[in-house]
């Protein structure tokens, strides 16, 4: 009995383990700095109209919802605005403009009118890693969580992100997107018009 509840122990310690340093959580900006392909300039990889479409996972891992955003970002030399227009799949929207700042040694920092604070963030090769608080709006309760977020640049030019938001140490929503330059086709596709 002694010797099968250790066996769990060790067990479940090497889960715990392997989730907090060896998967997501344990990237690191330098793991991508070698990386072929294109690096990762927020100035010319997010900017102008853009395209972005997602879901949204729930502590359980299951999708509890699905959107579409249209961005529009400019640049000013190293300051940049990025403004966010989501619809969700149960009709709500909800909008959102970063101010962001790129630093000479690969840093940024951002700000949103839902951010707690300042998001700090730092590229390596094709990938950006931004960390901040966030706060959910009123409907979801208003709590503020933790936000890792990871983009990756793919050789098309399309940047895939995967965010995680952590209430309290634990991870209680995922999300993962694809954002990329619009183009007429896609902007047809969002409003289903030509006009």
């Amino acid at each position: 009995m002694t010797v099968a509840l250790i066996l769990l122990a060790l067990i479940l310690a090497l889960v715990w383990a392997r989730r907090h340093w060896g998967g997501f959580a344990a990237q690191r900006p330098s793991d991508y700095a070698g990386a072929n392909g294109p690096a990762f300039d927020l100035r010319t990889h997010l900017n102008g109209p853009m395209i972005c479409e997602g879901v949204i996972y729930g502590p359980l891992g299951r999708v509890t919802s699905r959107f579409q955003a249209q961005i529009q970002a400019t640049w000013d030399g190293d300051t940049g605005t990025m403004e966010e227009f989501f619809t969700y799949d149960d009709g709500t929207t909800q909008s959102r403009a970063w101010a962001l700042s790129c630093h000479a040694d690969g840093h940024l920092s951002a700000t949103a009118q839902d951010v707690v604070g300042t998001a700090q963030g730092i590229t390596g090769g094709p990938a950006l890693q931004m960390r901040y608080r966030i706060r959910l709006p009123e409907a979801q309760g208003g709590h503020v969580l933790r936000a890792v977020d990871w983009m990756y640049l793919t050789p098309s030019g399309t940047i895939t992100n995967r965010s995680r938001f952590y209430k309290l140490g634990i991870c209680v929503a995922e999300l993962v997107a694809t954002i990329r330059p619009a183009d007429g086709a896609a902007q047809i596709r969002l409003t289903g018009s030509t006009t």
